[in-house]
């Protein structure tokens, strides 16, 4: 559900994550889940980075890391507010803290992370490959519009795919700058973990949120919507 500005249904509509390109305003703290959403997604990475360089266990920076997911879920369940953002968080630091325990190496708290960004730089590729480009399908069902952009005649239709598709190579490029600066780190081991792990705070939420206003401007925006619908259906003759 995208939500309304202050409660008032005439008020510019702005979401979070993903929702924020139904939105008709763009808001960085509406996009990354307000400083409680942005605090719930730092938190448990920055205590496992702290803890652990301070001294050098696994165990008490994987304790710290669980601890303050799982609070983060706690606490929305007693305050009865939506919890979806608090849970996804828990649910991947426990993967990382399951992959760093059964292996013994501090690098591999962050391996999940590493092969989601694998994943999702993949799939965007193949999706502008087979011309699903995947911000096009998102914003459509957002929207609640249908897909017929991707084959529909006319110079609009063919401008909204290249948009799409443009949008959708900004977070294949997203995806493989995470890879490419962090992959070099894990390699290095241990002795590379704060790095690593600064490496992927500062490439995470601050990242993602300024890909996701980029990816707003370009196709989601009420300038790029007017300009798609000025153009002409058919080229001019």
């Amino acid at each position: 559900m995208v939500e309304q500005a202050d409660g008032d249904p005439r008020a510019p509509r702005t979401g979070r994550g993903v929702q924020a390109l139904a939105g008709d305003e763009f808001s960085f703290a509406d996009a990354v889940g307000g400083v409680r959403g942005a605090v719930e997604s730092i938190a448990p990475g920055l205590l496992f980075v702290v803890v652990f360089v301070a001294t050098r266990d696994l165990a008490p920076a994987l304790v710290a890391s669980l601890a303050a997911a799982a609070l983060a879920v706690v606490l929305r369940l007693v305050q009865r507010t939506p919890a979806t953002q608090a849970f996804s968080g828990v649910a991947g630091v426990g993967i990382g803290a399951i992959w760093a325990w059964r292996t013994g190496e501090a690098q591999d708290y962050f391996t999940y992370g590493l092969w989601v960004n694998v994943a999702w730089a993949l799939g965007a590729l193949v999706s502008i490959l087979v011309r699903w480009p995947v911000v096009g399908v998102l914003v459509s069902l957002l929207r609640g519009r249908d897909m017929s952009w991707r084959t529909a005649p006319g110079v609009a239709a063919a401008h909204l795919r290249r948009r799409y598709a443009w949008a959708t190579w900004l977070w294949v490029g997203l995806f493989s700058a995470r890879l490419a600066v962090q992959v070099p780190l894990w390699l290095q081991g241990e002795e590379a973990v704060g790095w690593l792990g600064t490496a992927k705070l500062a490439m995470g939420l601050p990242l993602f949120a300024l890909g996701l206003w980029l990816t707003w401007l370009l196709v989601a925006s009420p300038a790029a919507r007017a300009e798609q619908e000025d153009r002409p259906g058919t080229p001019p003759r």
